[in-house]
């Protein structure tokens, strides 16, 4: 049986015995029952793009310095959608890793991909919801009347930042907070907590992880992912010198079996279930997407790939945090009028296997809709970038395939969780 069909399975199985009540309400949909209106203030999205993603320290963006590839990223938006740098009136970048915020290096990456000094810049860490907290911030900006065009982008070069990084000196006082004291917990061990909690076994994780693989090598090889993806042009060091290389597609994606997962070993906790092959790869990447009210992009004559409907943020104990997701979409389901059935594409984060099951199994979410070209497991996870490149990942799967109603979430280190609806047009 293939590892997603068992999946559905195993869900089905679980949802029909044990499902609250609730759930089952959220799982009925009436998706003809909503209509949105189109008007000018909407927020909507005229362009999303990202680079390949890379592994890090091994991959093709090991000796690019992050900014580049923001350069990239933030050039890239320009040029295809034909708007001028100079109508850009803000840009909020997420990362997590960079020193200092990463603010002065992104102000200088914003001139070198050829804005004017008009166009202002700031720098945002919700962890690995910067990319998507960043859009949001865009979003609010243009709703509430303050921008009218802005971008929203995310990044990081996990090949040059480590962890650390992110976090500084800390205070030892708060280490007699238990919840305090749980936000340090490593991410690998709150999977291992997640996995326990609620009875996810290595063999489920690893039926997951194999599908998500599957997913994204089909996809690669069917070129699904050239809408979205910015070639790059860097270089390597090797043993013969510099090298100069184009990048021009996510290199941590491979084809694997639940055999082969099954063999690998544990890395955060003896007898667990947690492995290097069942949760995301380590990654460098950037994203970014240009957002405008739908007056502007009607006046500009620019297509239109979807518009913002919602976001919600959600907290959770640190010590299970990537449950997050399982709080986070309702609550943007709610402030939307929709329900799990009306959503035709999920994009979930897959920090690890454990806590993306365990949230797809929450919700009742039918597996079909889930990651429909691969997760962070296949394609790689750069903590700031992610909540941008699934945006555009999402937002051109819609297009593509002629869907309605798309959620983007993920959760997050310290225990929260985010979530955000689009509608494509």
């Amino acid at each position: 049986m293939q590892p997603n069909r068992r999946l559905e399975v195993i869900l089905n199985h679980i949802n029909q015995n044990s499902q609250p009540q609730a759930m089952q309400q959220l799982v009925s949909a009436h998706v003809s029952s909503v209509v949105y209106k189109k008007c000018p203030d909407d927020v909507v999205i005229v362009c999303a793009l990202r680079t390949p993603i890379c592994k890090a320290k091994r991959g093709g963006f090991r000796d690019t310095h992050w900014t580049d590839l923001l350069t990239v990223a933030l050039k890239g938006v320009v040029e295809k959608s034909g708007v001028p740098a100079k109508a850009i009136e803000d840009v909020q970048v997420g990362t997590v890793l960079a020193a200092g915020g990463g603010a002065t290096e992104a102000r200088m990456a914003l001139f070198a991909a050829g804005y004017p000094d008009s166009t202002c810049l700031a720098t945002t860490n919700r962890q690995c919801s910067s990319g998507l907290q960043a859009f949001v911030n865009i979003a609010g900006a243009i709703k509430s009347g303050q921008i009218t065009v802005g971008v929203a982008a995310g990044v990081e070069s996990m090949s040059q930042h480590g962890f650390q990084n992110g976090v500084g000196k800390l205070n030892d006082k708060l280490m007699k907070h238990q919840e305090a004291a749980d936000c340090l917990i490593p991410m690998g061990v709150t999977s291992e907590n997640v996995a326990e909690a609620f009875n996810i076994s290595r063999q489920i994780q690893d039926e997951f992880a194999a599908s998500s693989q599957t997913k994204a090598v089909k996809a690669q090889q069917s070129g699904l992912f050239k809408d979205e993806i910015i070639p790059v042009h860097t270089s390597v060091n090797t043993s013969e010198g510099e090298k100069q290389i184009t990048v021009e597609e996510d290199d941590g994606v491979r084809s694997t079996t639940i055999a082969d997962l099954s063999k690998l070993k544990t890395i955060f906790k003896k007898d667990g279930s947690t492995t290097a092959g069942n949760s995301s790869q380590v990654s460098d990447g950037a994203a970014a997407v240009l957002v405008m009210t739908r007056a502007e992009a009607v006046k500009r004559g620019l297509p239109i790939l979807g518009k913002f409907v919602s976001s919600a943020v959600a907290g959770v104990p640190p010590n299970i945090m990537g449950v997050g997701p399982a709080y986070a979409i309702p609550s943007a389901l709610e402030k939307a009028g929709l329900t799990v059935g009306d959503i035709d594409v999920f994009e979930i984060n897959e920090a690890f296997a454990s806590q993306a099951y365990y949230s797809i199994n929450k919700l009742g979410i039918p597996l079909s809709k889930v990651n429909p070209l691969g997760g962070a497991i296949a394609l790689g996870h750069p903590l700031g970038c992610t909540g941008a490149r699934m945006i555009a990942t999402l937002l051109h799967q819609l297009k593509r395939t002629n869907k309605r109603f798309g959620v983007v979430s993920m959760c997050i280190g310290t225990g929260m969780g985010m979530a955000a609806v689009f509608e494509a047009e």
